[in-house]
């Protein structure tokens, strides 16, 4: 709704220019679809729209597309022939994992008939599911749904008001404080200290994980090095790219090699072939046990996780693998089986 404003407050004296920094960065499927069907409607009005995105869907809704690349426009064509061209860099090679073959650890979370009420207002509606060693779970749900608030009650933030749940082995009503000993935890706004340096927030972090003086020693050297970061050890993190800092942050909330790791929309307004080396880091971290549970408002990002789940209006009403949900749906990709789904919530509530 803050963007339908601004979008109306940008058109009150009718330019014939509209220029878009990034205008729907955080928002769900459904709600950027409706925005840029506004911006047709513009378009038909002979308004020139210029619009800057990391989504490739909106890249497909454009005429012309110029791709930048350091400073530099590498080629400007349809969104056809820029998205061919550039492959390597949109969709590069190592994002393939079998899904649904990491499972043989049992369950890191369960859930049953977890509800949070707010007087007669239920944001989370009786949900149940479990999530197993080592998998990645998608949580997916246009914004209100109710995913923060649930992720809120797994990570020990809040209380549930009926049901019950297990994080790491850990009661959720009553053990709240161990489940935050033993989980990582990483937000849209990556959780770092910018006044810090590199290596002093990766320090900080792990002293409050617990960690021993001699183990942050050696793991912050191996951590730096795999990212490539060590020539920047000393920099602050204020003065990293955001690519940078995202990594970074992961890092940091695995750096006490935690049973699950929660995710809430890592990757908002990360261009796109960043967000995949993002997502190597993420199936690297699967692979040596540890569970990531994420939420993302990229669908192309649900395509990677092994199983998916999806909110609509505080209840699970999806769940599966991404191949079972295209086809239980018959639908082509997840955008569209998200899509679906909420158009579906609101056909039952007229």
């Amino acid at each position: 709704m803050k963007q339908k404003l601004a979008l109306s407050c940008a058109l009150v004296h009718s330019p014939s220019v509209l220029l878009l920094d990034e205008p729907t960065t955080g928002v769900d499927p459904v709600s950027r679809k409706e925005f840029w069907d506004m911006l047709t409607l513009l378009k038909e009005r002979d308004i020139t729209i210029v619009a800057s995105t990391p989504y490739l869907d909106e890249v497909r809704r454009c005429e012309r597309v110029a791709f930048l690349d350091h400073g530099v426009v590498r080629g400007i064509d349809t969104p056809e022939v820029v998205l061919d061209r550039f492959a390597d860099v949109f969709n590069p090679p190592g994002i393939t994992r079998e899904h649904d073959t990491e499972a043989a650890g049992g369950n890191v979370i369960e859930v049953s008939h977890l509800v949070k009420a707010y007087g007669t207002f239920h944001a989370v509606d009786d949900i149940s599911f479990s999530v197993r060693k080592g998998e990645i779970f998608g949580f997916l749900g246009a914004n209100g749904a109710g995913k923060t608030t649930a992720m809120h009650m797994l990570t020990g933030l809040n209380q549930p008001t009926s049901g019950t749940g297990m994080v790491a082995g850990y009661d959720i009503r009553t053990q709240h404080e161990l489940i935050k000993r033993h989980i990582g935890y990483m937000s849209q706004r990556f959780s770092l200290y910018e006044d810090l340096t590199v290596a002093e927030n990766i320090r900080l972090f792990a002293g409050i994980y617990g960690m021993r003086d001699e183990e942050i020693a050696r793991k912050t050297d191996e951590a730096l090095e795999r990212l490539q970061f060590s020539e920047h050890k000393n920099d602050l993190v204020a003065s990293l790219p955001l690519g940078w800092k995202q990594k970074l942050a992961f890092t940091v909330s695995i750096f006490h090699e935690p049973s699950v790791v929660f995710l809430d929309e890592p990757t908002g307004g990360v261009d796109p072939a960043t967000r995949r080396q993002f997502w190597e880091l993420i199936y690297d971290a699967a692979q040596r046990g540890i569970t990531v549970f994420v939420t993302t408002h990229y669908m192309d990002e649900a395509e990677y996780c092994d199983r998916i789940s999806i909110m609509v209006d505080g209840k699970i009403k999806a769940m599966g693998t991404p191949n079972e949900l295209k086809h239980e749906f018959n639908q082509p990709d997840m955008d569209h089986v998200f899509t679906h789904l909420a158009r579906q919530a609101e056909r039952s509530s007229d």
